[in-house]
C-alpha cells in the first residue's frame, strides 16, 4: 500500500521528500543540483513558500507552505474548476518531469527517475515543524557527506549561514515562522 499520497492542503506545512528509483543517484553534477532548484523556484512557486531544502545525490527534502486557495486562483485562473489540491500536485508532477526529462535528454537515458509517488508529511506542531527544519538542513552530516551542514552547498541553510541570495528562501521569512508558526 503506498504511503504519504494524501492531496496537499492549501495554507499547510509539508515534508516534501522523494529519491531516485533503487535509490540511485538524481543528481550527477553541479548544474544538475542549480537545475532542480531554478526548477523549484519556477514551477513551485505558485503554489508553496519555500522554507528549507536539502539536495544530496540520491534524494531531496523540501520544507513548503502550501499558499491559500485565494493565491493559487489567482495565478491560475484557467483552472478554477479544478480541486486546488489537484493544481497544487500538479505542480509538483510538472517539476518532477521537467527534470526527469532533462536528465534522461542529457544522460541517454530513459524511464523514470523519482519513487513514485513523492513522499509528504503533514507538519501539525511548531515543535514537529522546528525538528524537520533541523533534520533537513542535517542530512548531509547524517548521510556522511560533510561533517558540518552549513558548508554543504545544495541546502538552503549553505545560503542562510553564507549570507547568499536565495530566491526560493528568505532568513526573514525563516526567523518569523520559528517565532510564530504552529503548523497546520
Amino acid at each position: 500500500m503506498k504511503k504519504n499520497i494524501y492531496p496537499l492542503e492549501a495554507e499547510c506545512f509539508y515534508h516534501i521528500f522523494n529519491r531516485g528509483i533503487n535509490s540511485q543517484k538524481i543528481f550527477f553534477n553541479d548544474r544538475n543540483y542549480h537545475y532542480f532548484i531554478k526548477l523549484m523556484e519556477s514551477k513551485l512557486s505558485s503554489v508553496v513558500n519555500i522554507y528549507a531544502y536539502c539536495l544530496l545525490q540520491n534524494h531531496f527534502h523540501i520544507l513548503v507552505k502550501i499558499k491559500s486557495e485565494k493565491e493559487i486562483r489567482l495565478i491560475f485562473p484557467h483552472k478554477n474548476t479544478i480541486e486546488v489540491s489537484k493544481i497544487i500536485s500538479q505542480q509538483f508532477s510538472n517539476m518532477f518531469n521537467s527534470y526527469t526529462q532533462a536528465i534522461n535528454k542529457h544522460y541517454g537515458r530513459t524511464g523514470k527517475l523519482f519513487e513514485l509517488p513523492f513522499r509528504r508529511k503533514l507538519i501539525g506542531s511548531h515543535e514537529q515543524l522546528t525538528n524537520t527544519i533541523l533534520y533537513i538542513h542535517n542530512n548531509p552530516v547524517k548521510h556522511g557527506i560533510n561533517m558540518n551542514a552549513e558548508n554543504y552547498r545544495y541546502s538552503s541553510l549553505f545560503s542562510i549561514k553564507n549570507g547568499i541570495n536565495d530566491p526560493l528562501v528568505s532568513l526573514d521569512a525563516i526567523k518569523a515562522l520559528l517565532e510564530s508558526s504552529k503548523g497546520c
